[in-house]
């Protein structure tokens, strides 16, 4: 079987962004296609990648009618892998807190397991240019989210990914309604627990130069109660 990659890129409002990133994922010479998923963007996004989709057939957009969410968007994108028959499928930002560099070594790693994860905690702390506050919460969430739900990953909530197309197949996308590090969790939990093979890369992860972080507080409360909730789907089997 013919391996077909996509990296999907959530947007909205990456005009800044966008074009630059993936010039730089197509400069690797990986044969990635590249799939964003807009959210009605008032910058235009998406009007962008229409004039880059004309000269480019590896670049291809969902739009959506809204800002409905990191989460939907990406079940949306992984829908659409399977759909269009992709065997690997990368998760990425549009703000090069995610260096596309380490596509290479995801693409290694990948081979022999089913979820790879850029891991910002598995060799310590590497992030750069976050406040100590956002550095410290993001921390001890990962923490907590270990020790409530005993899966073995130092960097859950981590948006830096790639999966074999199998592993998305057998996840029930339908239910998957979280968001922001809510969404990060959720998948890679119901992953562990259907026991797929995962394995943590270090990352260094860069806080974006250009544009606007969507990170709130509301972010930060879902991804709490979900950690109980998945411990208790998990104690009840309705993961399996």
């Amino acid at each position: 079987m013919t391996e077909k990659k996509l990296i999907i890129v959530p947007t909205y409002n990456e005009i800044e962004n966008i074009a630059l990133l993936i010039e730089s994922i197509q400069n690797l010479f990986l044969g990635l296609d590249i799939l964003v998923v807009d959210d009605n963007s008032p910058d235009k996004t998406a009007m962008l990648i229409k004039e880059l989709m004309k000269t480019d057939k590896t670049i291809h957009l969902l739009e959506r009618k809204g800002k409905l969410g990191l989460g939907t968007a990406y079940v949306e994108g992984f829908k659409w892998a399977i759909k269009n028959d992709y065997t690997i499928v990368f998760q990425m930002d549009a703000d090069f807190s995610h260096n596309p560099e380490i596509l290479v070594k995801f693409l290694d790693e990948i081979k022999e397991n089913d979820l790879v994860l850029g891991s910002r905690y598995i060799t310590g702390v590497n992030v750069v240019n976050w406040p100590l506050s956002r550095l410290l919460l993001s921390y001890f969430a990962n923490v907590f989210t270990q020790k409530i739900t005993g899966m073995p990953i130092k960097d859950a909530t981590g948006g830096f990914k790639c999966f074999k197309i199998d592993v998305l197949k057998t996840i029930n996308l339908e239910n998957i309604r979280s968001d922001g590090y809510s969404f990060q969790i959720e998948m890679t939990f119901k992953s562990w627990v259907k026991g797929f093979k995962i394995k943590e890369i270090p990352i260094i992860f860069v806080d974006r130069e250009r544009g606007t972080s969507k990170m709130n507080k509301d972010i930060i409360w879902e991804a709490a109660f979900l950690i109980f909730r998945l411990r208790l789907g998990k104690m009840l089997g309705r993961y399996k």
